[in-house]
């Protein structure tokens, strides 16, 4: 093994070491702690972080991860505080402050002033007889070994560890606040994962002009006409009710037409494939996505809540929506 990965491997070492001594001394004041930032956000209030440093840029990240799961935080650098950002908080607000010496001085200028604002601070410190949980009414103690930095000095381990704090509280929040994979979906909607968990069949499908039906009786030449004005690879055979009858698609016409040419003046009804795969409107867009995929196919027809048909799905409008 080379020294390099020896001593990459030995950072990893020194902050799982590190991790694991945060895990095991959890206890009452991590149960405050989520208690207390349960009762804020059921309150109305909002859960404002604050930190400097390393710590600060940890509290950022710790900030957005609590967000993105439906408990409303926001980062506060204490130096901005001093000069006006403290008006970002309200009285129903709580204040986390993070420090791993508890003795920042930036950080500790900023805690009065917020006091007497009403705000109940909460500090995340490596000691409980700092200065930092002097100020504060509920301490959670996160000790480490030691960094990972050879002269004891970088932050390494104890931002990995207050950053795997962070994700703990934010996750366990999630969990006793009943947030759903749904929600997530509606704070997510410019992502993937937003629009998998929020799209609708309905919202995607084809409608209208773009819509090719017809009738049993149509000529299979009249059908091409009505798939070429619509723009697409198939055409659906409905009877007068709009109720489904089946599906009539290029790929029917190439293989028909290799038999007998005169399919053209054939009704639809006499090559069309009955029983097509069939999706609700209401369902999930992804849904629709997983049938293309599993059933290798290029269409399917919608259906409304009666069963009738309300629109098609042709895969290749599916890039255009980015679910593909």
């Amino acid at each position: 093994m080379s020294k390099i990965i020896e001593k990459a491997r030995e950072v990893f070492d020194i902050e799982i070491e590190g991790l694991k001594t945060v895990r095991d001394n959890l206890g009452e004041s991590f149960e405050q702690l989520v208690g207390k930032c349960s009762e804020t956000l059921d309150r109305g209030g909002k859960l404002v972080l604050t930190g400097i440093g390393k710590s600060g840029y940890i509290g950022k990240k710790i900030a957005a991860t609590l967000s993105s799961i439906g408990s409303p935080a926001v980062f506060m650098h204490p130096v901005e505080a001093l000069h006006g950002d403290l008006g970002m908080m309200q009285k129903n607000d709580i204040l986390i402050a993070l420090s791993y010496s508890g003795e920042t001085e930036e950080l500790l200028a900023v805690l009065n002033p917020a006091k007497r604002l009403g705000l109940e601070i909460i500090a995340i410190t490596g000691s409980s007889s700092s200065s930092l949980a002097g100020l504060s009414s509920l301490v959670v103690e996160m000790t480490v070994p030691q960094e990972a930095c050879p002269f004891n000095l970088a932050p390494t381990t104890t931002t990995t560890a207050l950053l795997a704090l962070g994700d703990a509280l934010a996750l366990v929040l999630l969990d006793t606040r009943g947030f759903t994979k749904e929600d997530y979906g509606r704070l997510h909607p410019g992502g993937a994962i937003g629009r998998g968990l929020t799209m609708l069949v309905g919202d995607i499908m084809r409608t209208g002009e773009r819509l090719a039906l017809v009738s049993p009786e149509s000529s299979v030449k009249e059908t091409l006409i009505r798939m070429t004005q619509a723009r697409c690879g198939s055409a659906i055979v409905v009877d007068s009710d709009n109720n489904l009858l089946g599906i009539f698609t290029d790929g029917d016409f190439r293989r028909n037409a290799e038999k007998d040419i005169g399919i053209l003046n054939q009704a639809v009804a006499s090559v069309m494939t009955r029983h097509p795969v069939t999706v609700c409107a209401d369902a999930l867009a992804v849904e629709a996505l997983k049938v293309v995929e599993d059933r290798k196919i290029n269409s399917i027809v919608v259906t409304g809540s009666r069963g009738k048909v309300a629109g098609f799905i042709d895969v290749q409008d599916l890039p255009g929506f980015k679910l593909m």
